[in-house]
C-alpha cells in the first residue's frame, strides 16, 4: 500500500511538472510581448525594456521557467534595486491588467467555485446513481424508457442554452425564483441558496445524464455476476442484493468519472459562471482570455491540472473502500 501511494504521488509530481513546462512554453513562444501590452499605446522603447527587466522577460526561456518554478515553491522577487516587489509562495505572478497578485485573485474567487462544484456534484451524483439503479432494475419497462428519454435530453441540450431557458422561465416569466443578489451566506442564507439553485441545476444536468447511463450499464453487468447469483440463491431480499452486492462494485467506474469531473470543475465552470455572472475561477478565466492576461490564464490552467491530478490520486486510493476486489490488488 505504501509503495502504491508513493508511486501515485511521484506520478502526480511528474505530471504537474510537465503541465507547467508545456503551459509556460506555449505562452513564451506564442503570446505577444507582455511588456508592450502593459505599457499601453503611448509608450517609449526604454519604458518597454524597463518593464521587461522588472518582470524578468528579458531572460532566456530556461531562466524564466526556473524562476517560475522557484516562485511556486519559495516565492520570488520582481524588479531590482530600490523597486523590488516581493511575491510570496506559491507565486503565480502579477496580472498584466490589474497589477494584482494572481494568487490573491484566485484565492478570492476559489470559494465561490467550490460552492458551485460541490452543489452540482451532489445533485448529479444523487440523480445519476439513483436514476441509473432504478433504470437497471426496471430494465425494459416504462421507468427505464422514461429515464432514457430524460438522459438523452440532458446530454443533447448545451448547458448555456439550458441556463438561458431556465433563467427566462423561472426568473423572468414565472418568477418562481428571485433575481440573483450579491449576498453572503451569513447575511441571508435563504437568498444565498436561491442564487445557486439554477447554476447547480444547469451544471448538474449534463453530468447526471452521463452518470445515469453509466450506472445503469454497470449495474446490469454486475447483476449477471456469479456473486450476485449466489446472493439471490441465499434468499436475500432483492433490494439488499441491488444495493449491497450489485451497486457497490458498479460504482467503481462511476467514482473514476466523478473524481475527474469534480476536480475539473474546481478549476472553474467557465460557461456556467459566465452566464450566471458568478465571480468564480471560471469567470476569471473567461475575463482573462478576453483581455489576454497571460499570468492569470496560465495560473488557472495549472490550477485545473492540479485538481485533476490530485483527484485522480484520491480516486485510486478510494477504490478499496468501495470494491474489496481492488483492495486485494493494491495490497499485493
Amino acid at each position: 500500500m505504501t509503495r502504491f501511494v508513493a508511486s501515485r504521488l511521484l506520478g502526480m509530481v511528474v505530471v504537474l511538472f510537465l503541465v507547467c513546462l508545456f503551459t509556460f512554453l506555449v505562452f513564451f513562444a506564442l503570446s505577444p510581448d507582455p511588456a508592450v501590452q502593459i505599457c499601453g499605446k503611448n509608450c517609449s522603447p526604454d519604458r518597454i525594456d524597463q518593464i521587461r527587466g522588472n518582470l524578468g522577460l528579458d531572460q532566456p526561456f530556461l531562466t524564466q521557467f526556473t524562476q517560475f518554478l522557484a516562485g511556486l515553491v519559495a516565492g520570488r522577487e520582481y524588479g531590482g534595486g530600490t523597486s523590488v516587489v516581493e511575491c510570496a509562495a506559491p507565486c503565480l505572478g502579477y496580472s498584466y491588467q490589474t497589477a494584482q497578485l494572481v494568487t490573491d485573485m484566485i484565492v478570492q474567487r476559489l470559494p465561490v467555485t467550490v460552492v458551485v462544484a460541490v452543489g452540482a456534484a451532489v445533485l448529479w451524483l444523487l440523480a445519476g446513481v439513483v436514476g441509473g439503479l432504478l433504470s437497471a432494475v426496471r430494465e425494459g419497462r416504462f421507468a427505464d424508457r422514461f429515464i432514457a428519454s430524460l438522459t438523452l435530453g440532458g446530454m443533447s441540450v448545451p448547458n448555456y442554452v439550458l441556463a438561458l431557458v431556465l433563467q427566462y422561465l423561472l426568473v423572468v416569466k414565472l418568477r418562481v425564483l428571485p433575481f440573483p443578489q450579491a449576498v453572503s451566506f451569513t447575511a441571508d442564507p435563504g437568498q444565498w441558496f436561491l442564487n445557486f439553485i439554477l447554476p447547480w441545476t444547469v451544471l448538474a444536468a449534463g453530468y447526471a445524464a452521463t452518470y445515469t447511463r453509466l450506472t445503469r450499464a454497470n449495474v446490469i453487468d454486475t447483476l449477471g455476476e456469479n456473486f450476485v447469483r449466489t446472493a439471490r440463491a441465499k434468499g436475500l431480499r432483492p433490494s439488499l442484493v441491488w444495493r449491497r452486492h450489485a451497486l457497490r462494485p458498479a460504482l467503481t467506474p462511476v467514482m473514476t468519472l466523478a473524481g475527474m469531473d469534480f476536480a475539473g470543475l474546481l478549476g472553474g465552470a467557465l460557461i456556467t459562471e459566465t452566464v450566471f455572472g458568478i465571480n468564480g475561477v471560471g469567470k476569471l478565466a473567461a475575463d482573462s482570455i478576453t483581455s489576454n492576461d497571460q499570468p492569470v490564464i496560465m495560473a488557472v490552467t495549472l490550477l485545473a491540472a492540479f485538481f485533476v491530478v490530485v483527484g485522480n490520486v484520491v480516486v485510486d486510493l478510494a477504490y478499496s473502500a468501495v470494491d474489496p476486489r481492488v483492495r486485494v490488488g493494491v495490497a499485493a
